[in-house]
């Protein structure tokens, strides 16, 4: 294979596949491994939410229908039930990258189409096992009113482990819904690891869309803007390809690209559709490019293409055009929409300048600058702690590791580039800090919400059931009414205890054909949720800390419970739609107000909370001083005059920082302290250089 670094990838994601394989309980298959894995990166990514893994693979035969042939490998239902994404999985590991032909990819379509055409058409969840993992979802399709009034978009994706250079099949229809084919190869993988989110491409010439523009006079080298006028039948139609992507990423969970339609919007559209212009403020856009043209006939100044267009203002605006279009067959041929559209010039800034843009054009939506991105004083102060402390020491090992709490994606991976400097450096990395002691914002936020209620206003705002409504809602709910201002390393070990206790009823619940049933993403924080409220939350989480693991008890009671309480979810729901019904604080009121029976003698030993005593701001500020220290220290001397060669050649560092790399490289030669500045700035260098061009560090 010529490009070393695809094939670098490549060897990686095999060899996490098979990991994850061995780390997952009994009865876990490597093609699910490796679905779970990219489903992760297009979580991460923005392309997908509340994705569940969830296999099948029949012939069926139904009524005079025979062999029709479907496979299925997870899906997801978006928060706002507009959207539902398939995936079907084309994994076979081998030593070598292969070329995948069109006919495989053609099958997999055919396949996954033929699963969502049986499961909305035909009803096909009364010919499935109750037991089946896909069968809560099939059952969905076909029988949920809400999903099947709102549902705009199913988006196909073929997941697989090779390379495929082919046509891509054409969007279609089926049982009047869109359906949008996506290929998910290894370059695709590869090239969606590097980037925040994939851009979104769109041809309005080609479309066949007049977007009228002008440019403003205001230009410099952050930014250029320009005010358009959008047709409303060109963003419906955006909007119907792309819907929640359209929003850019830092602000979509804040925002809850709902979907709903706005009753001012859909009666300006329907009765004074000429006044729209008028009464509508308008929608705000950023872009990373834009091509404009003169059109011939009418001598005026247009956008043919625009690429990564994302709506930081204005996404209600959006799906109401578009609900009033489709739902209310309006006609919209008269409706247009006034853009402001922000083209980032500094691409060294462009997330900073897009999350300040998404920041104030939404300030009616009262959305604050630190619910934009990842630097709210608690998401910094609990990554700090993530880095300094350690777990305690296990017997047979020499080396202690810590819990790595990715603060914003591509951390973890960019700490990890930063040790191939050094000989034997990545593996050092890898013990200290395990793939499998890593946690991000929304996992931190499913641990800590599974465990304890929390109400407000004598109204219940944390609890399973939020949990079970997907990352999303559930972190916005941890973020305005579970966070507390001021984590410390108490709440940190804690924390981790929760997070233990969690994975370990995931783990005891299995994975098929050796699991407690097909419902593990709601069981599992219901359990938690009923373990907690059961022992009063006086469980021993620094006993759990300690020791890194639950107590055979608490494993046998926590057993129980998920047998106990699956059971009786799918007894009580209404219609067997469980997942709607888990979703709504009355099944956990009734859930938690049963007596399943646990016995609590059998917990005495890992109850009572423990008096620690908890370390000040500087104890803290001092460990990640010397943990930066240790750091930079490891940079080898002439690696420092080639940092700074490199920032001078290639534009990446200010004087000033090309200025401080030459002082660190002086100062570690001559054996002389760095102070807190050459701290600070020697660690934002690094970051920017791992970033950016990580091999500078292990070049000759």
């Amino acid at each position: 294979m010529e490009n070393t670094e695809i094939f670098s990838f490549y060897k990686e994601l095999i060899q996490e596949v098979k990991t994850s394989q061995f780390a997952v309980e009994e009865g876990a298959v490597q093609e699910q491994c490796f679905t779970k894995i990219v489903t992760d990166i297009l979580a991460d990514s923005g392309e997908s939410e509340n994705v569940i893994i969830a296999y099948d693979e029949k012939r069926m035969k139904i009524g005079s229908q025979s062999g029709i042939h479907h496979k299925i490998n997870a899906y997801a239902i978006y928060s706002n039930y507009e959207t539902v994404d398939l995936f079907i999985s084309i994994y076979e590991g081998r030593d070598e990258i292969r070329k995948l032909p069109k006919q495989d990819i053609d099958k997999a379509f055919k396949r996954i189409s033929n699963f969502f055409q049986n499961a909305v058409e035909r009803n096909w969840a009364e010919h499935v096992e109750e037991s089946s993992e896909i069968f809560q979802f099939a059952h969905t399709l076909n029988s949920s009113e809400e999903l099947r009034r709102t549902l705009v978009r199913v988006n196909v994706y073929v997941l697989c482990d090779g390379l495929y250079t082919g046509e891509v099949p054409q969007n279609r229809n089926i049982a009047g819904y869109l359906i949008c084919h996506r290929i998910i190869d290894l370059d695709y993988l590869f090239n969606i690891t590097q980037k925040s989110h994939t851009p979104i491409e769109i041809n309005f010439k080609k479309d066949g869309y007049f977007v009228q523009c002008i440019s403003c006079d205001v230009y410099n080298e952050e930014y250029k803007s320009y005010l358009a006028i959008i047709p409303g039948a060109a963003l419906a139609s955006i909007y119907e390809l792309y819907g929640q992507r359209l929003l850019e990423q830092n602000v979509r969970s804040f925002l809850q690209f709902s979907g709903k339609v706005n009753k001012g919007i859909r009666n300006t559209i329907i009765k004074e559709p000429h006044m729209f212009f008028a009464y509508n403020n308008g929608i705000s856009v950023t872009a990373e490019e834009i091509l404009l043209e003169n059109d011939e006939k009418s001598n005026k100044t247009i956008i043919s293409w625009v690429k990564d267009f994302q709506i930081v203002n204005g996404g209600q605006t959006t799906a109401s055009i578009y609900h009033t279009y489709k739902k209310d067959k309006a006609n919209i041929e008269g409706i247009f929409v006034p853009v402001k559209i922000s083209l980032i010039s500094n691409k060294k800034n462009f997330n900073e300048i897009i999350s300040k843009i998404s920041e104030f054009s939404n300030t009616q939506n009262k959305v604050s600058v630190t619910d934009l991105s990842s630097n709210r004083p608690f998401h910094v102060k609990f990554e700090k702690l993530s880095r300094v402390i350690w777990i305690p020491p296990r017997e047979g090992l020499s080396i202690q590791s810590r819990w790595f709490y990715e603060r914003s994606r591509g951390q973890y991976k960019n700490e990890r580039n930063r040790e191939r400097f050094i000989k034997g450096g990545i593996n050092l990395f890898d013990i200290k800090n395990p793939k499998n002691q890593m946690f991000n914002k929304e996992d931190l936020a499913k641990y800590i919400n599974s465990y304890q209620e929390v109400y407000y206003d004598d109204k219940l705002v944390i609890g399973p059931h939020f949990v079970v409504r997907g990352n999303q809602k559930n972190y916005v709910q941890f973020m305005n009414y579970n966070m507390i201002d001021k984590p410390d390393n108490i709440y940190f070990e804690d924390a981790v205890a929760k997070a233990i206790l969690f994975r370990t009823a995931e783990k005891l619940y299995g994975v098929k054909p050796n699991s407690i049933g097909d419902l593990r993403y709601i069981t599992v924080p219901y359990s938690i949720a009923y373990f907690g409220h059961f022992t009063n939350y006086k469980l021993n989480l620094n006993k759990i800390w300690k020791n890194q693991s639950v107590s055979e008890c608490i494993k046998k009671e926590l057993n129980a419970i998920m047998y106990n309480v699956e059971k009786f979810i799918k007894q009580n729901a209404p219609g067997a739609l469980y997942a709607e019904w888990a979703k709504k604080e009355e099944c956990w009121d009734l859930v938690k107000s049963q007596d399943f029976g646990i016995q609590k003698e059998m917990l005495k030993d890992d109850m009572g909370v423990v008096t620690r005593s908890g370390m000040s701001d500087h104890e803290i500020e001092l460990l990640k001083n010397n943990a930066d220290m240790e750091l930079i220290k490891s940079i080898p001397l002439d690696t420092w005059l080639r940092i700074e060669r490199w920032g001078q050649q290639s534009g990446m560092l200010s004087p000033e920082m090309q200025n401080i790399a030459h002082e660190i490289y002086s100062k570690n030669r001559n054996h002389e302290n760095l102070d807190h500045i050459h701290l600070y700035f020697g660690k934002y260098i690094i970051d920017k250089i791992t970033k950016y061009d990580a091999d500078i560090l292990s070049r000759e």
